[in-house]
């Protein structure tokens, strides 16, 4: 059978990379930052989720230095067996006091978390409505539950309401809207504040994805419920320790009281996976404290990410009008687009500068783009340089003149 198998994923694999859709991995041969190298090369770096800069931070480093030699390096073990050091209740505590909710529990990354959300409460007799862009984990973790689906157009208040109101979903034991905070591919903000308000008009619960938020989105850096001026009004919140907050691994789900004390008693990923790791709770720790004395690095970020934007528009790019540091250059309305962001990326890092061409199935087909993300530790220099790299690049394939 392997014969077969290899054969036919040998073509597959061929096929992807003559369309351009082969995701190959480039080797990074130094430690996250603004600077990077790779192939020996030092490159500026523009597509990590290190949103703050502290990936390699000093004093999220000794974080991780101090938990691992306090509480060692793991735990062999779920949470309800012997897998519950102090430091997981600290970390919990934390995070729930920094987002505003009840209570907070660990899991080994946000993939989980939202594999883990909503199984344990919604059955059969149950509506779930969710944003037709959400990430692939709110994707697969709708599909682990029995509830009624209804994919609602991307962003569309008109549409969530209509559903919201049809019979199907009103005679729902329990209705949930579920959307990302920030989606990934776009940078673009959910209207959370009014997606909330439908909420208490039809009685539904409110889970949202954060992980592109926490630690900078909203004017202190809670995220996008408090940049749309609902904290408090989220039932549940799903984010990563894996982006601003260190940009190691690691996620949780965050929310009201009594859905939290069930999860711990029903959500499997947290059941039947190994405790977080102490470092990872050490390290987070440590980046709470940063975000939380200052919003200098979450101000710096906002000033650097409107430099941009305006800068790239200026040269000529297709940039979605925005806010966010996820700043993506589409190229869906060119041939052989994914190629084209490919050959775009290829080039941009032999010009110094490291972004990632995305395309189907990461992105929609005909809508490939890169997605260039600002951090804070960018200075003005280097954002210079990125523009001046994209334009040299955009004229030599024929994207700006």
């Amino acid at each position: 059978m392997y014969g077969r198998i290899r054969d036919d994923l040998a073509g597959e694999l061929q096929s992807l990379r003559e369309a351009g859709l082969y995701k190959a991995e480039r080797i990074i041969e130094s430690p996250q930052g603004a600077e990077i190298q790779v192939a020996g090369k030092k490159v500026l770096n523009f597509c990590a989720n290190n949103y703050l800069g502290l990936s390699n931070h000093p004093r999220v480093i000794e974080g991780a230095r101090k938990a691992l030699d306090r509480w060692g390096y793991g735990l062999s073990s779920v949470r309800f067996i012997c897998g519950t050091q102090g430091i997981h209740k600290e970390l919990e505590a934390r995070v729930s006091e920094f987002l505003g909710t009840d209570d907070t529990i660990l899991y080994a990354a946000c993939f989980d978390a939202n594999g883990g959300v909503f199984e344990p409460f919604l059955d059969q007799d149950c509506a779930l409505l969710t944003d037709s862009l959400n990430h692939a984990s709110i994707i697969d973790g709708i599909r682990l539950c029995k509830a009624t689906r209804v994919i609602v157009p991307h962003g569309d208040m008109e549409a969530l309401d209509k559903h919201l109101r049809s019979e199907e979903v009103q005679k729902a034991k329990y209705r949930m809207i579920a959307t990302d905070g920030v989606f990934s591919m776009d940078g673009d903000i959910a209207r959370l504040d009014e997606i909330c308000a439908l909420a208490r008009k039809h009685d539904a619960l409110v889970m949202v994805d954060d992980c592109h938020s926490t630690g900078f989105l909203g004017k202190t850096g809670r995220g996008t419920h408090e940049h749309c001026d609902v904290m408090g009004e989220v039932d549940l919140i799903t984010t990563t320790f894996g982006k601003a907050l260190g940009g190691a691994s690691g996620g949780c789900t965050s929310g009201r009281k009594e859905l939290i004390e069930w999860l711990r008693q029903k959500s499997r990923p947290y059941l039947f996976s190994n405790s977080l790791a102490p470092t990872i709770c050490g390290a987070t720790l440590a980046a709470l404290d940063l975000v939380t004395e200052s919003t200098e690095l979450r101000d710096r970020l906002e000033e650097s990410t409107k430099s941009f934007r305006k800068q790239m528009t200026a040269a000529g790019f297709d940039i979605r009008p925005g806010e966010h540091p996820i700043t993506p250059v589409h190229f869906g309305s060119f041939p052989d687009d994914a190629k084209l962001a490919q050959g775009m990326a290829r080039d941009l890092l032999a010009e110094g500068i490291y972004v990632i061409g995305f395309s189907f199935p990461v992105v929609p087909k005909g809508q490939a783009r890169i997605r260039v993300q600002v951090s804070a530790v960018h200075e003005r220099e280097h954002l210079d340089r990125c523009v001046e790299a994209f334009a040299k690049v955009g004229k030599k394939h024929g994207v700006v003149k």
